[in-house]
């Protein structure tokens, strides 16, 4: 009886420290499809059923996938991909409500629109995406919004706190 609570108990222990064993390592880079140049932000997220996996854009345009921790990679299956937070803080607007510049076309955002899809078997270790800008006229709309700068808004905000600590 107690060698079989003892092999359960290592069987239990090697299940608890694997965590994901079954998990892929996979990595990759995002650049842009006009010149090549990389994606320096945001989030690739790999979709399927009831999972998400993600991975944080680096300035280079690098990324490795994680699902409980940064880099423990996702289990073999078919994902559909979308790219998120690539935008760049360029002000306020009127009302003071913070302005982002969009990196990348607003399709990539939505894992159905995106058309990036990826089946990945214990062989998959890499993923490249190209992606295209996002449209001038979505930035020109952007650009026309920011009325604050940044650095006008982050005075306009010490001012605030300033204020708001003496009452």
């Amino acid at each position: 009886m107690k060698k079989r609570l003892l092999i359960y108990g290592i069987l239990l222990a090697c299940l608890v420290f694997s965590g994901c064993s079954n998990h892929v390592s996979l990595g990759g880079r995002v650049t842009y499809s006009d010149d090549g140049t990389p994606l320096e932000q945001g989030t690739v997220a790999f979709y399927a059923s009831n999972f998400l996996s993600r991975g944080e854009i680096r300035q280079d345009g690098r990324f490795v996938v994680g699902t409980q921790t940064d880099k423990d990679g996702l289990p073999p299956g078919t994902y559909q991909v979308a790219i998120t937070g690539a935008g760049q803080y360029i002000g306020d607007d009127q009302h003071g409500m913070p302005v982002t510049l969009p990196l990348i076309d607003d399709r990539y955002k939505d894992p159905e629109r995106s058309n990036l899809t990826l089946t990945v078997t214990s062989s998959t270790k890499n993923y490249d995406l190209q992606v295209d800008r996002a449209p001038e006229e979505i930035m020109q709309r952007s650009r026309k919004l920011a009325v604050i700068s940044p650095e006008e808004s982050e005075e306009r905000k010490r001012l605030r706190e300033e204020a708001r600590t003496r009452n």
